[in-house]
């Protein structure tokens, strides 16, 4: 088939007729026309700019074309307003044989909503070739014909309309007959004989007929002639009437008679006998829908007849005779379909919106209907309603096209879907109708807040439970759905709300499980309140609040507590009662106090009396200690009474207190006794909490830290008393010791008075191994000291130097102290070295006496000192009047002098020792000078302090 170029092919027209007697959303009606068979995307038009509208505005404005049927034959470009073909389009397979196809589609646009009718012409091409329903036609033609005789030839059918149709027929050349053609509705052709025939030459013509349309370029078709000539019949059938017209009604039962047809022959015999029968020439579609008595001539039809289908009918009888060489004649036959109302509406929905929101305004358009009846007339007129009771309505808009709008509120929580049963009923008799239902679902908005079951929640508990307990569950529900009905739980917090919620209670906010995170006490908290706030996740989100009452429940778990004056912890209570005390006798009263509360509180008090006791007794519930009888002279003078005082919990408590009753001869020993009754504070404040925590907190620091030193030290100790031999301790006359080891030593001095000695230990923990020991013997020498050389840079000895009190009298120091820089202590290997001063007096040359300094080194007994002007061989020292040699000092708090004489020679003398005499002589002398220097040494003294 041809298919002419887009450019070519498609004639686009427009005309626009503005509907003024129609509804007002109908804007106007557009025309538009299209080659058949031209390819999917061909432009039609533009309807943006044909019906005035912006093009940004159509996809926005929701611009849609409706289709009229099940395919969709064109669709719009909201991009660029164009109208283009969708589907291919066949003008035979929608029209058949109409003149004029055109199909009718509906374009919707939104906001507002307006609906433009489009009718689009759909304009034949020639796409389809003449054909006959045969290929070859036989003719039987006597001999006897004159010239001039005409025989019809069937008829060739071409799809197309109008020029494109069968526009003329051609016979193959031949000498006896030629073509007669007719034009009116169709074309029709003719054999004409024009020569006489002769049997006995040519007893079978064959010819050729084509048929030819119109189209450009012009397609045919073709179909043999078979022309047999038979001897002489001189009289053919005749009918009646040349034209037979009828009517039937449509849908009539298969087999009622239609029409009866009439011929006649003037021959005799079989020559006369006719034969109906339809022609052969008619469409085949034709000769299936009615049957013909071929004795009878009557009509009949062999299958339904509708008139939606077909109309009218144009058929084509013939009549022959029964001879051999029969004639025949023609007539046509015309039958006139009369409809009936037997096709009810048909309703299409074309939806706008999947679904509609609960808070839709009135009149929001969620669907458009349209209604089609194939029957005509009345019986095509319909009317179009929605039978049930919904908030929605039909609002017509063109013809049998209609809105359903919104009508009412809607509410998703009370109906979520709306089955909306729309009715069409046409005004045929009796009229037909169709219901279609359309399901429309509602959308939830958020416009419901989540709801309590209760508007204040009590909640017991029972003090000491367990911490991560769930006490409660509350639970709110939202009537919305999805997110907006999603519900959280959180605590409302309120700033007047003094309790730290949230260490005390917690809250799952999906399941609104609310957990304690404290065990709670009644004694200290019975009740507290709190808000529980559920909040949706709607957009904006919507919450409600409820008063949670949180109720301790009291639990025993408080010892009664006995009050003053018999409370005192460890105290001896005691009372005296008079020998003659009467029956009744007021001994004492017991006092006691339950933190908890209702039976848990009720306390009973009772004696644990010892056997054989029944002099006394107690009140129940008073604690009114009594006597049972008078005193007798077996009882014993005093008796120890244990009294217990039990409350009535589950399981029950109790407290004990002892009380001696002493018997005295008369009132007048009695004495009252007053006790200290301490007051407790009622409350215990955060100040105070605060404070205790820091105390302990630098409690608990200082004792580590301590306990570490001591360990430190204790180990130091021990690994050095592991390391090196047994010590050796010497007694001398003159009453000193010496303490030595292999690789430490002591010094250990007392004086004769061992009331008033000092001890003063020189250790040196870390020696070397060849180091030497000081020894003390009778020869008061003193030698040297090995020491190992110190690898650190010594450090700075502070300035701040202390006197002893033992060389002040009366508060007032009377020596000088210099500062050596040959008097050296040095520690073992890896210990700081530090310098010490060395003593003397001005006035005296045996007094003087210094401590060591404050700070002297991370630990003052890991020192031991090596004392001269810088070793053996070092010169003499040129001592100044008054002054005590530096061999010479004085141990602090003791009365003893030491004195150090070094071996001039430097010669190495294993006897060298170290000398403990007396000081009182030292002290005598310095007394005499005290007086002279008490001024000056005294301002130096508070100088140095």
């Amino acid at each position: 088939m041809y298919f002419p170029s887009r450019t070519s092919s498609v004639w686009i027209y427009l005309l626009v007729v503005l509907l003024d007697c129609c509804w007002d959303s109908v804007s106007g009606q557009l025309s538009y026309s299209v080659s058949e068979e031209v390819n999917p995307g061909t432009v039609v038009g533009n309807i943006a700019k044909d019906l005035n509208i912006n093009v940004q505005d159509l996809e926005s404005r929701m611009f849609q074309i409706v289709a009229g049927s099940k395919t969709k034959y064109f669709e719009v470009n909201l991009k660029t307003g164009v109208l283009y073909v969708n589907e291919r389009i066949d003008r035979e397979e929608l029209c058949k044989y109409e003149a004029k196809c055109s199909l009718s589609v509906e374009a919707v646009i939104n906001n507002p909503l307006k609906l433009y009718r489009i009718e689009i012409i759909i304009l034949d091409v020639n796409d389809n070739s003449p054909s006959f329903t045969s290929r070859s036609q036989i003719i039987n033609i006597t001999e006897s014909t004159a010239a001039g005789a005409k025989c019809p030839l069937q008829r060739a059918h071409d799809a197309d309309v109008g020029k494109n149709t069968v526009h003329t027929y051609k016979l193959s050349q031949n000498e006896h007959f030629s073509l007669s053609t007719h034009k009116g509705e169709s074309v029709t052709a003719e054999l004409l004989l024009q020569k006489a025939l002769d049997r006995e030459k040519q007893s079978v013509i064959r010819l050729t007929l084509t048929a030819i349309d119109g189209g450009t370029p012009a397609k045919s078709g073709s179909m043999d002639i078979v022309v047999h000539v038979l001897d002489t019949n001189d009289n053919a059938p005749v009918f009646s009437q040349n034209l037979y017209k009828t009517s039937i009604f449509e849908n009539v039962k298969v087999g009622t008679s239609i029409i009866t047809l009439n011929a006649t022959d003037l021959d005799a015999g079989p020559n006369g006998q006719i034969i109906y029968s339809f022609s052969k020439i008619d469409q085949v579609t034709k000769s299936d829908l009615f049957d013909i008595d071929e004795n009878t001539g009557i009509v009949t039809n062999k299958k339904n007849i509708d008139f939606e289908e077909n109309n009218a009918f144009e058929i084509r009888v013939q009549a022959r005779d029964g001879a051999s060489s029969p004639l025949t004649s023609h007539a046509k036959l015309l039958i006139e379909v009369i409809d009936v109302n037997d096709n009810a509406p048909e309703i299409t929905v074309t939806s706008l919106l999947n679904t509609v929101k609960e808070d839709a305004s009135i009149g929001t358009a969620i669907a458009l209907v349209s209604v089609f009846d194939k029957d005509g007339g009345k019986n095509g007129m319909v009317n179009c309603k929605i039978s049930n009771d919904v908030p929605f309505k039909l609002e017509s808009n063109y013809k049998n096209y209609y809105s359903l709008v919104v009508d009412g509120p809607l509410d998703r929580e009370r109906t979520s879907q709306y089955n909306i049963s729309i009715t069409a009923t046409d005004e045929g008799s009796p009229p037909l109708s169709s219901t279609s239902v359309i399901n429309v679902l509602i959308s939830d908005v958020n416009d419901n807040k989540p709801l309590f079951t209760e508007n204040i929640i009590n909640v017991f508990v029972k003090e000491n439970s367990p911490v991560g307990e769930v006490i409660k569950t509350v639970t709110a529900t939202d009537a919305d759905i999805s997110q907006n009905g999603q519900v959280s739980y959180s605590f409302l917090h309120n700033n007047s709300n003094s309790l730290p919620l949230s260490t005390m209670i917690n809250i799952n906010s999906e399941t609104g499980d609310i957990v304690s995170l404290q065990s709670f006490n009644y004694e200290e908290l019975k009740t507290f309140q709190f808000k529980v706030q559920a909040t949706d996740s709607g957009v904006p989100p919507l919450s409600s609040n409820v008063t949670v009452n949180v109720l301790i429940l009291d639990e025993n778990d408080n010892n009664p507590t006995i009050l003053a004056p018999y409370s005192e912890h460890g105290s001896v209570n005691s009372e005296n009662i008079p020998y003659s005390a009467e029956a009744g006798y007021f001994v004492a009263k017991i006092r006691a106090v339950d933190s908890d509360s209702g039976y848990n509180a009720l306390l009973s008090y009772h004696l644990s009396e010892h056997k054989g006791n029944n002099l006394f007794r107690i009140g129940t519930s008073t604690g009114e200690i009594r006597t049972k009888r008078r005193m007798s002279d077996n009882d014993l003078k005093t008796h120890p009474l244990v009294v217990l005082v039990s409350d009535n919990g589950e399981p029950s408590l109790s407290a004990t207190v002892s009380i001696d009753v002493v018997v005295v001869e008369s009132a007048a020993e009695i004495q009252t006794q007053f006790r200290h009754v301490t007051i407790k504070e009622e409350s215990f404040s955060a100040l105070n909490l605060y404070l205790l925590i820091a105390i302990v907190s630098v409690s608990a620091i200082f004792l580590l830290s301590l306990i570490t030193l001591i360990a430190v030290k204790c180990h130091r100790t021990d690994s050095s008393f592991s390391r090196y031999g047994a010590p050796m301790i010497t007694t001398h006359p003159d009453g000193s010791w010496s303490y030595s080891k292999s690789t430490q030593q002591y010094d250990v001095c007392f004086s004769s008075d061992t009331l008033k000695s000092d001890v003063v230990v020189f250790p040196a923990p870390y020696p070397p191994v060849d180091g030497e020991l000081i020894s003390i013997n009778g020869g008061d020498t003193f030698t040297r000291t090995q020491t190992l050389p110190n690898k650190e840079k010594p450090k700075v000895q502070s300035g701040d130097w202390r006197y002893s009190a033992s060389l002040r009298a009366g508060g007032v120091m009377q020596s000088s102290v210099h500062m050596e820089e040959s008097s050296v202590m040095q520690g073992a290997q890896g210990v700081l070295v530090q310098n010490w001063p060395t003593a003397s007096s001005a006035a005296d040359p045996e007094g003087g006496e210094v401590s060591p300094p404050m700070g002297a080194g991370v630990d003052s007994n890991s020192w031991h000192f090596r004392y001269g002007p810088g070793g053996p061989g070092a010169p003499p020292q040129h001592l100044k009047p008054g002054e005590v040699p530096p061999e010479a000092f004085i141990i602090p708090g003791s009365p003893a002098i030491i004195s150090i004489r070094q071996n001039q020679g430097g010669e190495d003398d294993k006897s060298d020792f170290i000398t403990f005499g007396k000081k009182e002589e030292a002290k005598k002398k310095k007394k005499k000078k005290k007086e002279k220097k008490d001024k000056k040494d005294k301002g130096k003294d508070d100088g140095d302090e």
